[in-house]
């Protein structure tokens, strides 16, 4: 039944609702510019009335209403919206990295003028070129050595700036790892500590909030999903796999690849399983460090070392002004000091494996003659062996172009004397790692007669006479002696390289002319300086460029190339998140002139309120005070 005093009850209830209303709309407008903060709204609904249903009611006609009540204080926010952050989050964050990065490397590729490594190349062939015209003039053979020495120190640069970039990322993939371990346990911590409010019936909206701008945080790191099929459970997963679970948070560890110049990579600490990512800022290093700037280091050794490799084949075979011959002009320092280039790659203390760079034919072949026969010849790729068919009517030029183009890790060409010569590239990478030596010839097989009788580099046909670095003195198989292979030479020759120190303290050590029938070059004999200042042009396979000239161009297009799509895309991604952020403000986000109208009406209805327990407790004077005998 109703109560005398029931008129009080009510208007407290309502003085209690609307100064609540008050105090959130103070909450949201001392909350304006807190990061991640969501808007908080007062949802009120009618107290139950007096009499419900029942056997038991009084009988008087309706339902008495009892004021008002505060239901719950609901944070405003869009979670399919907040979704779609999260996933364009990570997207962001990748592009944003790499653009930085790319940017560094753009610096070292795009110099200008006589400060590029091209222009000092340019610099050594017009010096070797000066040679063959004056091959007897000292002066022209110090100024040889001098440019030759200021093109290698512009290698050296250029490779400790890549090499920089490379151990950049590197720390910064060790950084990123160490920040979503600790946002990860963050967002567990939370987790606990909103189940618990929860289950007390309360709204915990800031701890809420706090937890979205840390999964904000994260899926800018690491490419992220947020599911919550259970009320309770509040779950991350990361390409995937579970990240966090409620209270729980699977940990990242990292750890040295030995194999792959002792970087860390990425393994769950629980399981011991290698995780990758495919984006956020952690996706881009780890693409950077093992996959974009690992190729250039990998172009540009390859580079260095064809470059050199030719100068000394040409070099040895010529003769200074000092009449000695078989010096190199670049010095070569040799993975192995095995003259098979026999290696024990097991650590076992014994040669299982031989390390050869070059391998030569004997015969002298012509580029259009037609060998007559067919067969298939197999080389070693990144992840399999390449299958290169040749035909009856195959030009010997056809099959070494079929060679180079077919994705091999081994390129062809004919040298100097008309014998074929291959030559390992570097190695390919699988998964984002590189898993094989760098200019290393791994396998090489014909099924007919190419390899082995027409040319002169196998001794036999078939699988019984194929070359296999899987065996110590896989040489045997080849049918030239020492000097008709080379072993391979130390990882990154654009670090190392440097003009021969024989060369450096005697110039007339410099080779400008070929002799004859072992006898010296005549003094003003510059065959030799002509050749070697040919290979400017000349189609000598830098891997899977034709000249040295096409490696510089093609470098220098390819970074301008991923610098322009780096700008443009970050660009979209930055564009496409300020579209759904200003959305989730214009959502979630604390508009003061919405808070300031809230503040009128709920103060209106606060004195309304006011004046009504004012008349309430007039009536209740008058019935207690006025009302007598």
């Amino acid at each position: 039944m109703t109560s005398t005093f029931m008129g009080l009850e009510i208007g407290r209830r309502g003085m209690h609702a609307h100064q609540q209303a008050i105090a959130t709309v103070g909450h949201n407008l001392d909350n304006v510019d807190t990061p991640g903060y969501s808007r908080q709204r007062v949802e009120r609904t009618s107290m139950e009335p007096i009499y419900m249903p029942g056997l038991n009611r009084a009988e008087t006609p309706g339902q008495i209403g009892q004021g008002v009540i505060i239901e719950r204080i609901e944070r405003i926010r869009d979670q399919l919206l907040d979704r779609r952050i999260v996933a364009q989050a990570s997207r962001e964050g990748y592009w944003d990295v790499r653009n930085t990065y790319i940017d560094d490397m753009e610096v070292l590729y795009l110099e200008h003028g006589m400060n590029s490594v091209r222009s000092k190349m340019d610099n050594f062939w017009d010096g070797w070129q000066s040679l063959s015209y004056n091959a007897s003039a000292n002066e022209d053979r110090v100024s040889v050595i001098e440019r030759g020495k200021t093109l290698i120190d512009s290698i050296h640069n250029h490779y400790q700036g890549l090499s920089t970039l490379q151990i950049q990322a590197n720390d910064d993939i060790e950084i990123t790892v160490a920040r979503v371990n600790y946002l990860s346990s963050q967002i567990a911590l939370l987790n606990g500590d909103i189940q618990r409010i929860k289950a007390q019936g309360d709204n915990p909206n800031d701890l809420m909030d706090r937890r979205d701008l840390l999964v904000d945080d994260l899926s800018g790191l690491i490419n992220v999903t947020v599911t919550q099929t259970d009320p309770d459970e509040f779950m991350v997963h990361t390409s995937g796999h579970i990240l966090v679970q409620g209270q729980i948070s699977r940990q990242f560890e990292m750890r040295k690849d030995v194999d792959a110049e002792s970087f860390a990579y990425i393994y769950w600490k629980d399981t011991g399983h290698e995780m990758n990512f495919s984006l956020g800022r952690l996706g881009a290093l780890m693409e950077l460090r093992d996959v974009t700037i690992q190729q250039e280091i990998q172009n540009l050794d390859n580079m260095t070392m064809n470059f050199t490799d030719l100068v000394n084949e040409i070099h040895s075979e010529a003769y200074g002004a000092n009449g000695i011959t078989g010096i190199n002009f670049f010095s070569e320092y040799p993975f192995v000091t095995n003259v098979n280039g026999n290696y024990d790659r097991s650590g076992d203390g014994i040669f299982d494996s031989s390390y050869i760079y070059r391998m030569n034919g004997q015969h002298t072949l012509d580029p259009q003659a037609q060998p007559g026969f067919e067969g298939v010849i197999t080389l070693s790729g990144a992840d399999r062996e390449i299958q290169v068919p040749y035909y009856i009517t195959d030009t010997v030029s056809d099959i070494v172009t079929r060679i180079n183009n077919s994705g091999a890790e081994v390129v062809a060409r004919l040298n100097r004397d008309g014998h074929l010569s291959l030559k390992g590239t570097p190695a390919g990478l699988i998964d984002g790692q590189r898993v094989n030596p760098d200019f290393v010839i791994r396998h090489v097989e014909d099924s007919g007669h190419f390899l082995a009788g027409y040319s002169g580099l196998l001794l036999e046909s078939g699988a019984e006479g194929a070359y296999d670095w899987g065996t110590a003195n896989a040489v045997v198989s080849l049918r030239g002696g020492a000097e008709d292979y080379a072993v391979a030479p130390i990882a990154h020759p654009s670090g190392w390289v440097e003009v021969n120190p024989v060369i450096q303290n005697d110039p007339s050590a410099v080779a400008a002319g070929f002799g004859v029938n072992g006898r010296p070059a005549n003094p003003g004999n510059g065959d030799a300086a002509q050749a070697i200042a040919s290979l400017r042009n000349n189609s000598v396979m830098v891997g899977r460029h034709m000249t040295i000239d096409d490696y510089f161009a093609y470098s220098i297009g390819y970074i301008g190339a991923l610098g322009k799509q780096a700008e443009t895309s970050l660009a979209t991604e930055n564009q496409i998140m300020k579209g759904l952020k200003e959305k989730r403000e214009s959502i979630s986000g604390v508009n003061i002139n919405d808070e300031f109208t809230d503040i009128i009406r709920f103060q209106k209805g606060y004195e309304a309120v006011a004046r009504y327990i004012a008349t309430v407790n007039s009536m209740l004077d008058t019935l207690i005070n006025r009302m007598g005998v």
